[in-house]
C-alpha cells in the first residue's frame, strides 16, 4: 500500500490531470490517473489458439539516410503475419558491435493480449535478425529489460505471473553467453523477486561491486510494498530481500558511476535522483544516503497518444568517459508540462554527484511544440561523453502518425543538435494486440560514432485485418556532422498558445536489401551450437533478397506464404511509479 502522504499528493496530481483533460485532443484518450494498490499487468485473454502461420518479406525501411530493419522475424528472416511485438530493449556486445540482442513483449496473435518473453539477435550489426521463439512457451511475461556486461554476456530480466489467476508479480533473470542466440535462466522462475515495471543495471567498474546487479520496481511486486530495490552479488542467481527506496521513485532506470555509487531515477511526488554509496559492498545492507528532488519541467503521464500506456519513462544515465565530464548524472523523460495536453522531451543534469540538478532543457526544437506529441523519449551516453536522444514525434504529419526523431549533444546537454526524423511515419494506433498501446518504452545504446535503437512501429500491412501491425525495428542513428547546435528554451512551463499545423506526411520506400554506411563492417554470420536450455533450431543465416515497396505506412506487396513457426526447445532445467498518472496497463 502507498503511504497516506503519497496518496494525498497523488490525489492532488489527479485533480490537475482531470483539469488537463479539457484541453486534450478530441481524438485521443485523456490523461488519466493510475489506481492505487492495483496490479497493472492484468491477465485478460488466454493464449491464442494455434493457427496457420503466414509470412511476408521482412520490412526494411530507409528514410533520409537511415535504415530501419525489422527484428521480430522468423528463422527464415520473414515477417510473421498476425502477431505483435512492443516494449523493446536493446543490448550491444561491447567487445563486438556486430552482436546485439533485443527483448520485447511477444503477442503470438493480435486477437489475444497474452504476452510472452520474445527476443531476437543479430551477428551482422543489425542488418539481419533472428527470432528463435520465446523464453518459455505459454508463460505470461512482460516488461522485458536487457543489459550486457563488459565481456559481452547478455542478461534478460523478465516479469512473470500466473494465469488465469494472477497470484504474484515477480521477476527472473536469464543469461546468454553466445550473443543472445540462446538463454539460460540464472534464478529459478520468479526467483529474482522484483515486480512490475522493473529495471536493472550492472556494475561494470573495477571496484568491490564489480558484476553486482541492481534492480528497482514500481511497488506492484512480490512483497507487495512500495517502490523497492534489490541486489544480486552472484550474477542474478539469488537476490537479497527488497528495500524501500526513499521518495518512492518509479517508472525510472538505474546506473552506476565510476566510483561504484548506485543512482536510481524515477518519479514519486516529484522526480528524484537517489544514491546508494554502499550497495557496492557485498557484506553491507544497502542504504540510500542521498535523495535529491529534480525538476523535469512536468510529470510522467499516460493516455493521450498512447491510450492504454505510458507516454514515457524517466531515463537516468551516467557519463563514464573519464574526462572532465566523468560521473555527470543525466536524466531525460517525456513529460506533461503544467497546463498542457501534450508532452515534451525534457533533460536535466548534475555535475556534483547528484547534489543539485540544472534547470530542465527542452530537447524537441519544433516552434509549434505545444501542439505536438514528443513521446517515449529515451537517451544514452556514449563512451566519449556524447549524448544521443530519440523519441516519437508527430510534428510532420498533421495527425497522430509519428516518426522516430533524433538529436545529440556534445556539451553535456547544454545545447542539442537540430532535431531530425530518422524513420518513416507510422500510425501508433494500429496493430493493437487487444490492448490500446504500443508498449511503454523504447531504448538506445550508444558508442563513440552513433547509437543503436530498438523501437516499435507499424510499417507492415496485414491485408486480412486491413491494418498495420506492431513490429520491432532496429535503426542506427549518428550525428550528421553539420550545422551549429541551437540553444533550447530553458523553461519548465511553456505557455500553450499554438495549434497543430498539418504538413505533408513523409514517405519512404522499403526494400529488403540495404547496407548501412556508418556502422562497422558486418562479420559473417556464424553457425553456433548453443549450450543453453533454450536453443534456436535454425542458425541466423537469413539473407533475404525479396523486395517490398512502402509508402510512409510501409505496406509490403509480397504475397504471404504459409510456413510453420519454429518453436524453441523447451527449457529442461533451470541453472542456478509513486507517481500515479498511468491508467491500468492491461
Amino acid at each position: 500500500m502507498k503511504s497516506s502522504t503519497t496518496s494525498t499528493i497523488s490525489l492532488l496530481i489527479c485533480l490537475f490531470l482531470l483539469t488537463a483533460i479539457g484541453t486534450a485532443s478530441a481524438q485521443l484518450a485523456p490523461v488519466q490517473r493510475m489506481p492505487f494498490a492495483e496490479h497493472l499487468e492484468k491477465y485478460d485473454n488466454p493464449p491464442a489458439p494455434p493457427r496457420k502461420i503466414e509470412t511476408s518479406p521482412r520490412m526494411v525501411s530507409p528514410y533520409a539516410g537511415f535504415i530501419s530493419y525489422q527484428a521480430n522475424v522468423d528463422q527464415n528472416g520473414n515477417n510473421i503475419i498476425g502477431d505483435a511485438a512492443n516494449e523493446c530493449v536493446i543490448s550491444v556486445d561491447p567487445t563486438n558491435g556486430n552482436r546485439m540482442t533485443i527483448a520485447w513483449r511477444q503477442f503470438n496473435d493480435v486477437t489475444s493480449n497474452f504476452r510472452q518473453g520474445g527476443w531476437g539477435y543479430t551477428t551482422d550489426a543489425g542488418v539481419h535478425w533472428t527470432f528463435p521463439g520465446v523464453l518459455q512457451n505459454g508463460v505470461f511475461r512482460s516488461d522485458p529489460v536487457t543489459k550486457s556486461d563488459e565481456v559481452g554476456n547478455f542478461f534478460y530480466l523478465s516479469l512473470q505471473s500466473t494465469w488465469p489467476t494472477q497470484t504474484f508479480y515477480c521477476d527472473d533473470l536469464w543469461r546468454s553467453t553466445n550473443g543472445g542466440q540462446s538463454w539460460v535462466e540464472q534464478s529459478p522462475d520468479r526467483g529474482a523477486g522484483g515486480g512490475d515495471k522493473e529495471w536493472f543495471t550492472i556494475d561494470k567498474t573495477n571496484g568491490p561491486g564489480h558484476g553486482f546487479q541492481y534492480q528497482s520496481d514500481d511497488g506492484i511486486n512480490c512483497s507487495g510494498g512500495g517502490g523497492q530495490f534489490q541486489r544480486s552479488t552472484n550474477g542474478g542467481v539469488t537476490w537479497q530481500s527488497p528495500i524501500t527506496i526513499p521518495g518512492g521513485p518509479v517508472y525510472g532506470t538505474l546506473d552506476v558511476d565510476t566510483n561504484g555509487n548506485l543512482f536510481i531515477g524515477g518519479e514519486g511526488n516529484t522526480f528524484y535522483c537517489v544514491r546508494s554509496s554502499n550497495a557496492q559492498f557485498g557484506g553491507q545492507t544497502p542504504t540510500f544516503d542521498r535523495t535529491t528532488p529534480v525538476n523535469m519541467g512536468g510529470d510522467l503521464s499516460s493516455g493521450g497518444i498512447n491510450p492504454g500506456g505510458l507516454d514515457g519513462m524517466l531515463f537516468l544515465a551516467i557519463d563514464r568517459s573519464g574526462g572532465p565530464t566523468n560521473n555527470n548524472i543525466y536524466m531525460l523523460a517525456s513529460v506533461l508540462p503544467s497546463g498542457r495536453s501534450t508532452t515534451d522531451v525534457m533533460f536535466a543534469r548534475s555535475t556534483d554527484g547528484g547534489l543539485t540538478f540544472s534547470t530542465p532543457v527542452r530537447v524537441n526544437d519544433d516552434a509549434n511544440f505545444q501542439a505536438h506529441w514528443h513521446w517515449f523519449g529515451t537517451f544514452a551516453v556514449a563512451p566519449n561523453g556524447r549524448l544521443d536522444a530519440v523519441w516519437y514525434d508527430n510534428r510532420n504529419t498533421g495527425n497522430d502518425n509519428s516518426q522516430l526523431f533524433y538529436s545529440y549533444s556534445t556539451d553535456t546537454g547544454l545545447t542539442w543538435s537540430p532535431n531530425i526524423a530518422v524513420s518513416a511515419a507510422f500510425n501508433p494506433h494500429e496493430g493493437y494486440p487487444n490492448q490500446s498501446k504500443i508498449g511503454d518504452y523504447i531504448t538506445i545504446v550508444s558508442d563513440n560514432t552513433g547509437g543503436n535503437v530498438a523501437y516499435s512501429a507499424t510499417f507492415n500491412f496485414n491485408p486480412t485485418r486491413g491494418q498495420h501491425e506492431e513490429d520491432v525495428y532496429y535503426v542506427r542513428v549518428f550525428p550528421s556532422g553539420g550545422g551549429a547546435t541551437p540553444t533550447p528554451t530553458v523553461t519548465a512551463t511553456p505557455s500553450p498558445t499554438a495549434t497543430r499545423t498539418p504538413t505533408a506526411t513523409p514517405t519512404a520506400t522499403a526494400t529488403a536489401t540495404a547496407t548501412r554506411t556508418p556502422t562497422p563492417t558486418p562479420t559473417a554470420i556464424a553457425t553456433s551450437t548453443p549450450t543453453a536450455t533454450i536453443a534456436p533450431t535454425a542458425t541466423a543465416t537469413a539473407t533475404a533478397t525479396a523486395t517490398s515497396t512502402a509508402t510512409a505506412t510501409a505496406t509490403p506487396t509480397a504475397t504471404a506464404t504459409s510456413t510453420p513457426r519454429v518453436t524453441p526447445t523447451p527449457r529442461s532445467e533451470p541453472t542456478p511509479r509513486i507517481r500515479p498518472t498511468p491508467p491500468p496497463r492491461p
